[in-house]
Parts: C-alpha cells; structure tokens; sequence
C-alpha cells in the first residue's frame, strides 16, 4: 500500500476510530461500575469513575464515598468481621490492595499511588503450626483525610495516618504518622515534621 493511499484512508478513518474508541471506553467504565456495584453490601454512587473492573474478595463489606477515581488493577478484600470505608474524593491508582480483617479506613480527598498496600492483618506464625493454618492478627488502620500515600509504599495493621500526611514512595509504614507530616523509608521515619 502506498504512502498516499494509507494517508488517505486513515484520513478518512481516524473520526470513526475516535468514536468507537469513545464508545468502547464508555461501555467498560460502565460494566466496571455495575461489576464494582454487584460485588459490594454498600451502594456506588454514579459519581464514581472506574477505569477497570475492580477485583473484590471475600465478604464485599465496603462503603464508598463520592466522587471517587478507581484505576485499574484496584484489589480489595473483606475478610471475618472486616470491612474498608472509603471517604469521598479519593483516588486509588493502578493496583492498589486494600485488605481488611477489622476495618480499613480511608478519608476523603486521600490519594493512594500506585500499587500500594493497606493491609490490617498479618499472619500468625510460630508453635510448630504452619503459617497458611495459624490465622491472622489484626488491627484497624486508619487514614486520615487528604494524605497523599506515594507509590508502592505499604501500610500495616494498626497504624493510623493523620490528616494532611504524606507517605513517600516504597516506604513501609509501621507506627502512626502525625497529621502533616512526611515519612519515607523502610521501616518509614520522619522526614519533615507537622508545620
């Protein structure tokens, strides 16, 4: 085929092949919202973008705020008594992995980088019982509103994050962070303290 000749027929493509592009985005936004809605106990508000469908796990004990920005690869997990409560204005990047065995919790205007870990339990271990048998020990964590929680970076039961904080990218979370504060590292420390 020709130079001129492809020019002229992705000239008289390209409208169409933005409209089915179009088209096609919006229908799985729409199957990955109706998927999100049938996998949850709490509702979805139409405000919610969801850019994939969301894998969830377990009992679906999730509450969801508004307006909130869902990329894809978001996996989220209730287990026993356990549930993830997410405030409005949140956005949770490409796989993320929320998982709850008492309560995750999520404040409005958080944002979430990717592939970052929130995860409120941990596995026993010890007594000569193997590790996938012992259970898990876990305690609630709870993130303050408008933290921004960078890439990669891993939460762990029991730590709450206060508001305004910022979680820096890869950093291991294993104690509270004061509201406003910056932490990074593995395990995380201070890097700038609350103004």
């Amino acid at each position: 085929m020709s130079g001129t000749v492809k020019r002229l027929l992705a000239g008289a493509l390209t409208p169409l092949a933005r409209w089915v592009a179009t088209v096609g985005e919006s229908a799985r936004r729409l199957w990955a919202h109706a998927r999100l809605r049938a996998s949850v106990t709490g509702s979805v508000d139409p405000s919610v973008v969801i850019m994939g469908v969301a894998e969830v796990r377990g009992a679906g004990r999730i509450e969801l705020g508004k307006n909130l920005f869902l990329y894809p690869g978001l996996y989220l997990e209730t287990q026993e008594p356990g549930r993830i409560v997410v405030g409005d204005e949140v956005v949770m990047s490409r796989g993320v992995h929320v998982v709850a065995f008492q309560e995750v919790s999520i404040g409005a205007g958080t944002l979430i980088g990717e592939y970052a870990s929130l995860r409120d339990a941990n596995h026993r271990f010890g007594g000569g019982q193997a590790i996938r048998r012992s259970g898990h020990e876990a305690a609630p964590i709870r993130i303050g509103c408008n933290v921004w929680i960078g890439r990669g970076a891993t939460v762990l039961p029991g730590v709450s994050i206060g508001d305004g904080a910022v979680v820096g990218a890869n950093a291991v979370v294993t104690r509270d962070v004061a509201a406003g504060a910056v932490v990074g590292g593995v395990p995380a420390r201070l890097l700038k303290p609350a103004p």
